[in-house]
């Protein structure tokens, strides 16, 4: 049965790459044309949007929308990476109160500059930063201007905080975790990451990637959403 053209909308699981999932469904599925629209780090999860057959033209659009995600950030420990997956490179106290805590969370809405994280996709020079950064190598970033709509503190249980946002697009959550831990003063990290929606793409429609390993041709063409 032939796959029919249009988006496909994926719950991703921790560990794997996007590059990962968009490999399983080309391969599983005898795809020539997979592609996605943002990538998910390593360590987060869910949606994720892939591109099938002539979709993949639609990728620029796709990538331009918004992102909601649902953050756990740890107060009073930076790390290498700036979430768990690093190493901690300083600790400190966490003096805060939950409200101070909450407040300052609430803080970073609207526009801001934003320095890209050296652990991430962005390119410098052609080379990918997390290349660069695997090999101790840490050049000059300029900032770049971000905009968050919405900022909520969903939960304070003090040195973890989670709270949900919306941002657009190249925000980096590691990176706002961390500002936020230097707007603190003790430091923080990004724990856990969950995206639960791109432009109008929200989790509820997405298909986990458990499911995708073992379900059929015809199961799968059910799931597509045809542009």
């Amino acid at each position: 049965m032939m796959i029919a053209d249009g988006i496909l909308v994926a719950d991703k699981e921790k560990g794997m790459t996007s590059h990962d999932v968009v490999s399983l469904v080309r391969r599983r599925y005898r795809l020539k044309k997979v592609g996605h629209a943002g990538t998910l780090d390593p360590n987060a999860t869910g949606v994720l949007v892939l591109l099938l057959g002539k979709a993949t033209k639609l990728s620029g659009t796709f990538l331009n929308e918004d992102k909601e995600y649902i953050a756990t950030m740890k107060l009073g420990e930076n790390t290498s990476t700036g979430d768990s997956e690093g190493e901690v490179t300083a600790a400190g106290e966490v003096s805060c109160s939950p409200e101070e805590a909450a407040a300052a969370v609430s803080a970073f809405r609207g526009e801001m500059d934003q320095v890209p994280p050296m652990v991430s996709a962005k390119k410098i020079g052609g080379k990918k930063l997390y290349k660069l950064a695997r090999k101790g190598i840490e050049v000059k970033r300029e900032p770049r201007k971000i905009f968050i709509s919405e900022m909520e503190v969903l939960e304070v249980s003090i040195p973890v905080v989670v709270f949900r946002t919306v941002c657009s697009k190249g925000t980096y959550i590691r990176q706002l975790a961390q500002d936020i831990g230097t707007q603190l003063g003790c430091g923080a990290h990004l724990a856990e990451l969950r995206r639960i929606r791109s432009g109008s793409f929200g989790i509820d429609r997405a298909v986990p990637v458990s499911v995708l390993k073992r379900i059929g041709p015809e199961e799968l063409n059910e799931k597509i959403i045809r542009v």
